[in-house]
């Protein structure tokens, strides 16, 4: 009798955890990535799916897998899921892995010598296919890109893919967010500063390897439009390293021979195309610049920037950045042991090897 009972209770309790499983997706809702980690309990996925919305209830989720005998073969990984998929779905996506995702996160200032190999490890492809994928003459075409790669119009972000996805559809989707993440306002800016929107993504992106303080963007960007309107030479340091092909910290004397139409050091203007991918903030700050003199910046060594309008301004702040750069660092006083005099620091050759201090601009 007792059995008979219990069985009962459970039948009915799972004809009312059936009834609440089997709603359909929100139509308005957008998919959600929930983390499974590596040796995760039943519960603890349960929990994650109701904190990121996907269920209502993580207990009453873990009851109705626990009825249905699927909370034993649970697959790790990164999910994508729409809030209020069926119960029934969820639990065979978690048994199978179907619904297991491939992430990458492009950052501000990565140029596609760094996206293409993490794009293609991330969806575990090889990297030709990347390449291929990147210079699609479809994408080309609509975007208006006189260059032949998406160089730059890969939007900095983080991605979440099916696994299974490939480069094609990955590199489509990274497009469209550059076209969603396109303010109408930057186009309008632009306009006004006579650029196109292909000139002013090349210009932000060297906005985007020049910075390192965030709120001196709007300044640099004014440097480099107040060198181009008086067709002053931009000598650009990241443009030099991008036409090199490698990323180094001191560009060279002997590095600005290179023959690139992206040295700027030896070709008037703007570059082709970009050299990485800006992000937003570069990219309104290239379109809605600062309204100052300055036609030059040095950097402290503390990475912000000193911007000055003269030539010969410039050359006291490089001297000024130099001594900073070359002083040995303050040693703290031992009160218990007597000090020494620390050696003078050695003095600046008229003309260093290397462009530390970024003298150009």
């Amino acid at each position: 009798m007792r059995h008979t009972v219990r069985k009962r209770r459970l039948a009915g309790a799972l004809f009312i955890l059936s009834i609440v499983a089997c709603g359909g997706p929100d139509p308005d809702a957008a998919p959600v990535r929930v983390v499974v980690p590596q040796g995760a309990s039943f519960r603890a996925a349960a929990e994650s799916l109701a904190s990121s919305g996907v269920v209502g209830s993580g207990t009453a989720f873990r009851y109705y897998a626990r009825v249905r005998l699927q909370d034993r073969d649970l697959k790790p990984g990164t999910y994508s899921f729409v809030p209020g998929t069926p119960w029934g779905q969820l639990l065979d996506a978690l048994n199978s892995g179907r619904g297991l995702t491939a992430s990458v996160t492009i950052p501000e200032g990565w140029a596609l010598s760094q996206i293409v190999p993490a794009l293609a490890h991330a969806l575990e492809v090889p990297e030709d296919s990347v390449a291929v994928a990147v210079r699609d003459t479809t994408h080309l075409r609509r975007l208006e890109i006189p260059t032949e790669t998406l160089e730059g119009y890969l939007f900095p972000a983080t991605y979440t893919f099916p696994i299974g996805t490939s480069a094609r559809v990955a590199v489509k989707e990274i497009v469209a967010e550059f076209e969603r993440r396109w303010q109408p306002e930057w186009d309008a800016g632009l306009a006004t500063l006579s650029l196109t929107r292909h000139e002013g993504v090349t210009l932000a992106s060297i906005v985007e390897r020049e910075a390192r303080v965030a709120d001196e963007r709007p300044t640099i960007a004014a440097v480099y439009h107040n060198r181009l309107r008086i067709n002053m030479p931009l000598q650009a340091d990241p443009t030099v390293q991008y036409a090199r092909g490698e990323h180094t910290e001191r560009v060279m004397y002997r590095d600005l021979e290179v023959e690139s139409p992206y040295n700027t050091y030896r070709n008037p203007g703007l570059p082709p195309g970009p050299i990485a991918s800006p992000g937003s903030a570069s990219l309104a700050a290239t379109a809605a610049p600062a309204d100052v003199p300055f036609l030059y910046f040095v950097a402290h060594p503390d990475g912000h920037h000193e911007f000055r309008s003269s030539y010969a301004e410039h050359l006291v702040a490089v001297r000024e950045m130099r001594r900073l750069r070359d002083s040995p660092p303050a040693t703290p006083t031992n009160p218990t042991k007597p000090t020494t005099p620390a050696p003078a620091a050695p003095s600046s050759p008229t003309r260093p090897e290397s462009l530390t201090t970024r003298n150009n601009p």
